[in-house]
């Protein structure tokens, strides 16, 4: 069974790759922000990811504003609950909030940012089958869950005659857990996915290696979580791969992710056009086979669930 078929307002189905709007009036100011929205136009995408956190709102904002005109042939996504639980009256008024930002009636796919374990999860859905049922919202996807927590909300969705429709995972070539459990149980379950960040940060850009600037030497979040040695490894080894293939690090980190037979539609941003040209590009390029496997050699396979190497 193939997982739901997402399509916006008039039927358009949502293109294969996702523009994250996470840049949107932080890094990326209003003029810039447009910019990157028309690329990703021109290149056919029509399906922009969100949050309610994202720049204070003005990320939902500008997508507002810029989406205006053509909202009904557009797959809008936003999330709740990254902050302040995912008890009902948080998730409808940051639902509410989003929808004053996004000046929309209803949005597209509506996810959970992350897992609650504070809150009944019968609450949380509950909620969720309200307000889809109201038109709020048309898809329900979940964040950062893991197997068994999505597996969990599944079954509880199921009793009140709803379904999660899509999950938003991170991977990238130096974040491969979801290969263990998550991936799987997509491809068995029929759940689109649409990970985020296929650029670790920026680490597979290679431009850390050249002494560049940016998220992992600022941000403490960042550092921590792609401030090991082996990743960095990885980065330059991948720099050395695009260099001998004569195809952008960039675009290799990218079409990577989007070669996964679990993955749907994985999510590209940028903080500037000349930055999401090489993401862009990975639209129209056929990675080969050996090049898939040489790639996927250069990071760490985790280990499988069952932590027996020797099926790995």
């Amino acid at each position: 069974m193939k997982p739901t078929s997402l399509t916006s307002p008039s039927g358009t189905p949502a293109s294969t790759f996702s523009f994250g709007t996470m840049q949107f009036g932080g890094k990326a100011d209003a003029a810039e922000s447009q910019k990157l929205y028309d690329a990703s136009r021109a290149a056919s995408i029509n399906f922009f990811d969100t949050a309610y956190v994202y720049t204070e709102g003005r990320a939902e904002q500008l997508l507002g504003k810029f989406a205006a005109s053509e909202r009904d042939d557009l797959v809008i996504a936003t999330k709740c609950a990254s902050v302040g639980g995912a008890g009902s009256a948080n998730i409808r008024a940051q639902l509410d909030e989003s929808r004053k930002r996004l000046n929309m009636d209803t949005v597209d796919v509506f996810y959970l940012h992350q897992w609650d374990g504070d809150t009944p999860l019968e609450e949380t859905f509950e909620t969720l089958a309200e307000l889809r049922a109201a038109g709020l919202f048309r898809y329900i996807g979940v964040s950062n869950f893991s197997a068994w927590q999505t597996m969990k909300a599944t079954c509880i969705a199921q009793k009140l005659g709803i379904k999660i429709d899509i999950l938003q995972p991170m991977y990238n070539l130096v974040k491969r857990q979801v290969e263990v459990e998550i991936l799987p149980m997509a491809l068995s379950e029929s759940f689109n996915v649409a990970p985020y960040s296929p650029l670790g940060g920026g680490l597979l850009t290679g431009k850390y290696a050249g002494g560049g600037a940016g998220r992992i030497l600022d941000d403490k979040m960042y550092n921590k979580r792609y401030g090991v040695e082996w990743m960095h490894d990885t980065a330059t080894s991948l720099s050395a791969l695009a260099a001998e293939v004569g195809v952008s690090a960039i675009t290799l980190a990218v079409s990577w992710v989007a070669r996964h037979k679990g993955i749907t539609h994985p999510i590209i941003s940028a903080r500037s056009e000349a930055q999401l040209r090489p993401s862009l590009a990975a639209l129209d390029y056929t990675m080969p086979d050996d090049v898939y496997n040489r790639i996927t050699a250069l990071s760490r396979q985790p280990a499988p669930a069952t932590d027996r190497l020797e099926e790995a």
